[in-house]
């Protein structure tokens, strides 16, 4: 991404922001606040003249209870049972902006590409990429974007995975494949008298091909 498709970024990332809100009836307070922001940063997200980082774009839709493809394509709505009371949203957005620099800097060392040639590529300067690497700045997620593109990695390998807010997400992708399945697939797993041949189900995919054929070729022993 260049300069101005990160501002184009921006725009429509905050176009979304704004939809999100809207869509569950929170004011710019009650979205600033569950983030840890002020109402006028908030604003400025919505108005893309500024971008949230990832951990904080995790929040929101956490807060919101939306998916996280909420802003990146698939719009669909979930439930959550889990509160944001539970949660220091100041701590965890720290530590997910550590880990996410982290990963940055493991990324970058993979492909064994130095600080200064990322900023050649994505025109962020080599200071900002250090202080986002070290975890001592947010990264806004379009800028976010632009160094994993030039990197080759994708942005869903950084959402969250272990914490709150991941094992969330995960809950909602669950319940999004499950609700993929046919009805009649749906009502099977639902009944409790099916769990058996589920938890075998589970069971044999853990095998691997060798230990699936030898129980194959017991049960023709049996049969014939």
């Amino acid at each position: 991404m260049n300069n101005a498709q990160i501002t184009i970024r921006e725009k429509k990332l905050g176009l979304l922001i704004r939809d999100a809100r809207l869509s569950e009836r929170r004011s710019i307070k009650d979205c600033a606040d569950a983030i840890g922001v002020k109402s006028g940063l908030f604003r400025a997200y919505e108005e893309g003249r500024r971008a949230p980082s990832l951990p904080e774009l995790e929040t929101l839709v956490f807060y919101l209870k939306l998916p996280m493809a909420q802003f990146w394509g698939k719009q669909t709505k979930s439930e959550s049972t889990a509160s944001m009371a539970e949660m220091d949203t100041a701590r965890l957005i720290s530590l997910r902006q550590r880990m996410i620099g982290a990963l940055l800097r493991q990324e970058r060392n993979n492909i064994n590409m130095t600080v200064r040639q990322l900023s050649s590529q994505t025109g962020i300067a080599p200071g900002r990429l250090n202080a986002f690497e070290l975890g001592e700045r947010a990264i806004p997620v379009p800028e976010l974007e632009s160094i994993l593109n030039v990197m080759g990695s994708r942005i869903e390998t950084f959402f969250d995975q272990s914490g709150p807010v991941g094992q969330w997400m995960n809950s909602q992708r669950s319940l999004e494949k499950f609700l993929e399945l046919s009805e009649e697939m749906q009502k099977f797993v639902c009944q409790p008298v099916n769990r058996p041949y589920i938890e075998l189900a589970m069971k044999l995919s853990d095998m691997s091909k060798e230990k699936l054929r030898a129980v194959a070729e017991g049960l023709l022993d049996i049969t014939l």
